[in-house]
């Protein structure tokens, strides 16, 4: 490659253009699919969701975000052993399209079967394409970071674009019409790759290993190796308590901005999805500021290791929660409240901070560190501590929330007449929802609805006995009375679902459904918000305490390179 070409992208290796766009479109299908899964599960049937709890969403979110990222290790395996980087991203590349064309279909089976297609695709292109950025440089070169960097915007132009366009286009014209979208995406990113092979000639192709006298792929690793290993595996621990904290984002604060946020706009409601793309435009924003800000500390000669961003980007991602629990604080001031969308936007402010010191730089820290022999097993493992996190943030997500109070309608139709809201879905056999004040009396449980002059519904519902005992529990432990009742959302949908070409019976059986008391919900949320808050902020402080011990162990892989970066200033200024 000549020197000219090798700058031919804003100073860097003309092949990183092909892999930025080819990663900002792959990206724009992943985030725009993301922004509204959870919300898809979650919403009403005769909404077109799936109708799913919240509980079970985060569950499914969880396991597919993490699938998606541990498949990054037989991806890894496969490039690595037999096919190579660019293969398998162009394979990985044709199933991902495959994946987000069946799961544009209406169907339950085809939605299944469309997520596992996407985790397979993403398996083998996503932690592909990252050895194929490093692979542009030469050992040593200070540019790698940077190049890293400028692949990591890319990520988040792509993202940033199918936040916005994606869950608009799933409110306005339907959810599987935002998944064709993200689908397309997909397809402009795998005919971009195919067109920019020439620009990554000798980069990412498989090399079978060479036989060297007394020396063979399977020989023992140095000491150096093996020191730096146990620090490359530590950066994994740091990466999966990162992300799991961080993917709440698409797990429970996008729940939390559909249900608790007040999104309206100068009169207009701002979908709950879009929410998401805050995240990916202050990337691209400040990407190259972050970036720059940490170039200038290396320069200087101050304390600017890899530990030390991912340590430092950890605690300012955690500081972002406790812009979410002052939303949930907003949120708690009045029944069924909601927090202003500032603390919101700047809880993803934060968090871009941390990422954008901390992410791209653990991609370019393994490149660093691993044996070259498994370079690419090493970054599937990293996206594999990524899909752990994705997990773990699941789990957190899981444990934020009530399990819902079970009940069910036993109220005949000419019982519910009095109340006109419930009345008017039932003869339609829709969903009933309703808001109401919940309270002990006489050592009784009274549920009265708000929405009709607080009618009292106790006798019209069911609750079965596990539900029966935890609801009176929770209101004996909170003392609540009738002069500071709580207050409860109630959602039923009816199990027998109307036949294409089928009137309504209005019959008001086999309505079934769940009962959330707000006031306990938004209590764990703000628990579970400063919990992580605290647990990333003492993390990321042990990390700086024993800074000194593990660069010890990297055996000066990264000093090598800053005093390239400072030789090559000092030249500048000359």
């Amino acid at each position: 490659m000549s020197k000219s070409a090798d700058k031919a992208f804003l100073g860097h290796p003309v092949g990183l253009a092909v892999l930025f766009f080819t990663e900002m479109w792959e990206r724009f299908s992943y985030y725009g699919m993301r922004a509204i899964l959870v919300l898809f599960i979650i919403a009403p049937v005769e909404k077109g969701g799936l109708g799913w709890s919240n509980v079970d969403a985060l569950a499914l979110y969880g396991w597919y975000t993490m699938m998606v990222y541990v498949m990054g290790i037989p991806g890894g395996i496969i490039a690595d052993r037999w096919l190579g980087q660019k293969k398998t991203v162009l394979i990985g590349g044709l199933i991902l399209c495959a994946g987000h064309g069946v799961l544009a279909i209406q169907n339950i089976t085809a939605f299944y079967a469309g997520l596992v297609l996407i985790v397979i695709g993403v398996g083998g292109l996503k932690p592909n394409i990252s050895t194929i950025v490093g692979g542009l440089y030469k050992a040593g070169d200070p540019r790698r970071d940077r190049g890293f960097t400028l692949f990591y915007i890319g990520i988040n132009l792509g993202a940033f674009l199918s936040s916005l366009i994606v869950p608009l286009v799933a409110s306005e014209y339907g959810w599987h019409y935002g998944f064709g979208l993200a689908g397309i995406g997909m397809l402009f990113g795998q005919i971009l790759f195919v067109w920019g092979q020439k620009y990554l000639r000798g980069i990412g192709d498989y090399k079978p290993p060479v036989k060297i006298e007394g020396s063979n792929r399977n020989q023992p690793l140095t000491k150096v190796e093996k020191d730096r290993l146990v620090v490359l595996f530590l950066s994994f621990i740091i990466i999966i308590v990162f992300w799991g904290a961080f993917e709440q984002a698409g797990g429970l604060m996008n729940i939390y901005a559909q249900n608790k946020i007040d999104r309206i706009f100068f009169g207009w409601e701002i979908p709950a999805g879009v929410f998401q793309a805050a995240n990916s435009f202050f990337i691209i924003t400040l990407g190259v500021a972050v970036a720059s800000f940490w170039a200038t500390r290396q320069r200087k000669g101050k304390e600017s290791s890899s530990l030390f961003k991912m340590a430092i980007g950890t605690i300012i991602m955690g500081f972002g929660f406790f812009a979410m629990a002052a939303a949930s604080v907003q949120a708690g001031q009045e029944p069924f409240g909601k927090g202003a969308m500032i603390w919101l936007i700047l809880a993803y402010l934060l968090h871009t901070v941390g990422e954008l010191s901390s992410s791209p730089v653990s991609l370019s820290f393994i490149t660093k560190l691993a044996p070259a022999r498994y370079a690419s097993i090493m970054m599937g493992v990293y996206f594999a501590s990524t899909g752990f996190g994705n997990k773990l943030a699941g789990l957190v997500g899981e444990a934020s929330q009530v399990k819902p109070i079970n009940i069910e309608l036993k109220a005949s139709p000419s019982e519910l007449k009095p109340y006109a809201r419930i009345t008017t879905s039932l003869a339609k056999d829709k969903n009933i929802n309703f808001k109401g004040q919940v309270y002990m009396e006489n050592n009784q449980v009274v549920m009265k609805n708000l929405e009709d002059n607080k009618k009292e519904i106790t006798p019209l519902f069911e609750l079965d006995k596990e539900s029966s005992n935890r609801l009176r529990e929770t209101l004996k432990e909170e003392e609540v009375t009738a002069k500071e009742p709580m207050h409860f959302k109630v959602s039923l949908s009816k199990k027998d679902k109307v036949k294409e070409g089928e009137s309504p019976k209005g019959d008001g059986k086999n309505y079934k459904g769940t009962v959330v008391i707000d006031e306990v919900q938004n209590a764990l949320e703000l628990k579970t918000f400063l919990y992580i808050t605290i647990f990333t902020t003492v993390f990321g402080l042990l990390l700086i305490i024993f800074l000194k011990k593990l660069k010890a162990l990297t055996h000066g892989v990264e000093e090598a390179e800053a005093s390239q970066a400072r030789k090559n200033a000092d030249e500048k200024e000359m």
